[in-house]
């Protein structure tokens, strides 16, 4: 059978992606890119690869991000021609911010179709702009050749590519568009396979050795991971850690550190701070971070240096140097952080009440025992609850919603993988994003779940990724939702004292009525509305075989 130069390109082009490491493809399906979704399904069924189909490009970015966030290798997302392609541009901008590989493969029209008004026909070429290391506007198959591209979208991807754009050894987003001409696809030959092989890694230079002598902290933005933890330890030095940093653990993570950053005997006497991953959560950081009597060294992450007061150094990576440790520096803030751990548990029973023989004093042990069990939920204990529940072999993700800042505020310190999309802070894709960290993390028959904590407005954004295919193994996700009905973070922010009242809960709180028990039905997620503690614990606790929508109502103030 005569095969078509579009498939035979595509075929040589997700073997290329195989043998690069690539082990995962999300497809959203399109008629243009169908020689590649065609190449990919055939990999799939011989194991090289996973497939994954979302029928919304927007989600399918997202879910990719998610696969790439957690494996560390780029995931291949494939879409057709038009406003498919810009779908992804979303998840494009949050790989770029948050350094996280991602390989978009644009289906096209050819060249002659381009500018005529051909249908579902736009300009492709370039149309990421600076969101992407690098990007290529390939030949038509039979023009010229595809071979070569897999490999070096890889490399550029990983930060491996010295030519690509943006920083060298920092990883992001590559774009290739692919153009056909009809037939735009044909049957593979039999004998079609991929060898596998492993995603190349960048030389990020030389490390940078930090001397001893300044009063230093190390702060620890989304993404760090546990290099902050180490960093902290090795030098001795205090550790300021966001919540969504996977950095909150260890023997000298600072507790309250918003109220000591604010403290002139602590905070006003840092000298120098090292920053790992891309701090974002706290008003308190950000000004240190400006601070032009600082010295600040930053390790690279994402898209862009990091570089708030106009004198920061940037660093592939950082070590300490020898010397004697300042432990009296980091004696005052170990005890301040001391002083500043929130203890939300519930008070143990009156073991000794509930057996008295005095039938007013267990009348009252079982009355505070009652009270316990049945108070309400606020965000507090919110975020209590699921950090308690987390552990090492899950992973917990955070949308940006208010709960995130209620979290970083209260919660102390545990080694657990947290996921969070703060390149750009956006609440655009969290439940995608999540079940492809789920998906990942899961693979190959790993344990664990995957958590997402978010608020109902970012629930809402992205309902869509609710939408799972039935011959898709279910991975093991609870989807927990704030559900204050609106906005509320607004009500914090500087509009909520200068707007009026119906104009701030109209155009920002944006309240609804949205019934989410009966979106968890549509899409076949099972479904709990919790309003205690103790029924949240019960929840978060018990064995998740599959997807779970978690709602928990909450109060606007």
């Amino acid at each position: 059978m005569t095969s078509s130069p579009a498939a035979d390109a595509a075929a040589s082009l997700l073997a290329e992606l195989v043998a690069s490491g690539i082990r995962d493809v999300v497809i959203s399906p399109g008629s243009r890119s169908q020689a590649l979704a065609l190449a990919a399904s055939h990999l799939a069924r011989q194991g090289a690869i996973r497939v994954h189909i979302r029928i919304d490009e927007r989600v399918a970015g997202f879910t990719a991000l998610g696969l790439a966030r957690e494996s560390g290798v780029p995931t291949a997302v494939v879409c057709t021609s038009g406003t498919a392609a810009a779908g992804l541009l979303p998840a494009a901008m949050e790989a770029f911010h948050s350094g996280v590989p991602l390989l978009l493969l644009t289906a096209d029209r050819p060249p002659e179709l381009r500018g005529v008004g051909a249908n579902q026909a736009t300009i492709q070429p370039g149309m990421f702009g600076p969101f992407v290391r690098w990007q290529h506007d390939a030949p038509v198959p039979g023009d010229g050749s595809w071979d070569g591209l897999g490999a070096r979208a890889t490399a550029a991807a990983m930060g491996a590519d010295a030519a690509s754009d943006a920083l060298p050894g920092v990883r992001g987003p590559v774009h290739l568009n692919l153009p056909t001409r009809e037939p735009l696809s044909s049957a593979l030959p039999d004998d079609f396979a991929a060898v596998a092989g492993t995603a190349p890694t960048s030389d990020a230079g030389e490390s940078y050795a930090l001397e001893r002598g300044p009063r230093t902290v190390v702060l620890a933005g989304a993404d760090a991971g546990p290099a902050a933890e180490e960093l902290s330890f090795a030098g001795s030095w205090p550790l300021i850690a966001e919540i969504v940093s996977g950095s909150r653990f260890g023997r000298y993570v600072v507790h309250g550190y918003r109220e000591h950053l604010r403290d002139e005997q602590l905070g006003g006497r840092i000298e120098r701070v090292v920053v790992l991953g891309h701090p974002t959560l706290s008003r308190e950081a950000t000004a240190l971070l400006k601070r032009d009597d600082v010295d600040i060294v930053a390790v690279r992450s994402g898209g862009e240096s990091l570089n708030l007061n106009g004198r920061t150094r940037a660093a592939a990576s950082v070590s300490v140097a020898e010397g004697e440790a300042d432990r009296a520096w980091l004696g005052e803030w170990m005890r301040a952080s001391a002083a500043s751990v929130i203890d939300l548990s519930e008070n143990a029973p009156d073991q000794d009440g509930l057996h008295s023989t005095d039938l007013g004093a267990r009348r009252d042990a079982m009355r505070a025992e009652l009270e316990a069990v049945r108070r309400p939920l606020d965000r507090e204990l919110l975020v209590d609850a699921v950090w308690r529940a987390t552990w090492p072999h899950d992973r917990l993700m955070f949308g940006s919603s208010r709960l995130v800042r209620v979290a970083d505020a209260v919660l102390g310190g545990k080694k657990v993988p947290v996921h969070s999309n703060r390149g750009l802070a956006g609440i655009d894709g969290t439940i995608a994003t999540a079940t492809g960290i789920a998906i990942a993390s899961q693979a190959d028959g790993a344990a664990g779940i995957t958590r997402v904590l978010l608020g109902d407005l970012a629930f809402l954004h992205d309902v869509g990724a609710l939408l799972l295919p039935p011959d898709e193994t279910e991975p093991r996700i609870q989807v927990i939702v704030g559900n204050d009905g609106g906005g509320t973070i607004f009500d914090g922010l500087e509009v909520a004292a200068s707007a009026p009242r119906a104009d701030l809960d109209r155009v920002f709180y944006t309240p609804h009525t949205t019934g989410l028990e009966q979106l968890a039905l549509a899409y076949g997620w099972a479904y709990q509305r919790i309003t205690t503690r103790a029924a949240l614990d019960q929840a978060l606790t018990s064995p998740v075989a599959g997807r779970q929508i978690i709602e928990v109502p909450l109060p606007r103030e």
